[in-house]
């Protein structure tokens, strides 16, 4: 069996949340005319559910939200409706990940790249849209790096979203992968859930929307990947053997796993 290093997307590979998805779903109300915008505290309450369309459905059961816009009895006309403006956000945001509005995290291209190098299995587990994760990995990794990884996984390939680990069973299943040689990193509860539901280990790299939230299951919790003369890793709390000194290496990966097959 092959080691694998699956990274969740949004958050983690960038911060696509803050900087990409809530840019694109208030642009995308805006040109609908809907007179309604999440600011950064409501939508980080938000990513407690998994999935944009999701997201914007629980809005019909918001009053605040209702006394904007009219929404229609029949739940199947109000997905309809969501479905049709997750579209057109889709849209928003994979023109924000082309324009390169939303740099790379620190160090996940540099940890790919050495696991890749190491034989390590590199995979991609998201909540969201095939098309989206797709334009954010290729964007961060480049091409030639993202061409090499073995699979993308998303929200949309999967009955149940995060915290249900059905996406990372997907992988598994596909890859033919043992979750007990893989090291999954996230940055979310609902994710961190997901990943251990699966039988996998977690690292958890928090950020602005989530450093809040319970990550006591992880193996090991920083505030980023860090990179060599970069942006330092902060360890909040670590259960392996694993040592970061300012940034997070292919050595630190391999103490994760050890940790968990001791």
């Amino acid at each position: 069996m092959s080691k694998a290093l699956i990274f969740d997307c949004d958050g983690v590979l960038g911060d696509t949340e803050r900087d990409g998805h809530l840019v694109a779903f208030n642009r995308m109300w805006r040109e609908n005319g809907v007179d309604w915008q999440w600011t950064l505290e409501q939508y980080a309450e938000k990513l407690k559910i998994g999935g944009g369309k999701e997201r914007m459905f629980s809005l019909g059961q918001d009053d605040d939200f209702r006394a904007v816009y009219d929404v229609p009895a029949s739940e199947e006309e109000w997905w309809a409706t969501v479905a049709g403006w997750h579209k057109r956000k889709s849209e928003l945001y994979k023109e924000l990940i082309t324009t390169g509005a939303i740099p790379a995290r620190p160090g996940v291209k540099r940890l790919a790249e050495a696991a890749l190098a190491a034989g390590w299995t590199l995979v991609v587990c998201s909540t969201s849209a095939l098309s989206s994760v797709q334009a954010v990995l290729n964007h961060v990794m480049g091409d030639e790096t993202a061409a090499r990884f073995a699979g993308v996984f998303a929200g949309d390939m999967v009955k149940a979203k995060k915290p249900a680990p059905d996406v990372y069973n997907l992988a598994v299943e596909r890859l033919a992968l043992d979750p007990a040689d893989c090291v999954v990193v996230e940055d979310s509860r609902n994710g961190l859930l997901a990943a251990v539901a699966a039988g996998m280990s977690c690292i958890v790299t928090f950020n602005q929307l989530t450093q809040g939230e319970d990550f006591s299951e992880a193996a090991i919790v920083l505030s980023s990947l860090g990179d060599p003369g970069g942006e330092q890793a902060v360890v909040v709390q670590n259960r392996t053997s694993a040592s970061p000194q300012g940034y997070f290496s292919l050595d630190d990966l391999e103490k994760v796993l050890e940790s968990r097959q001791a």
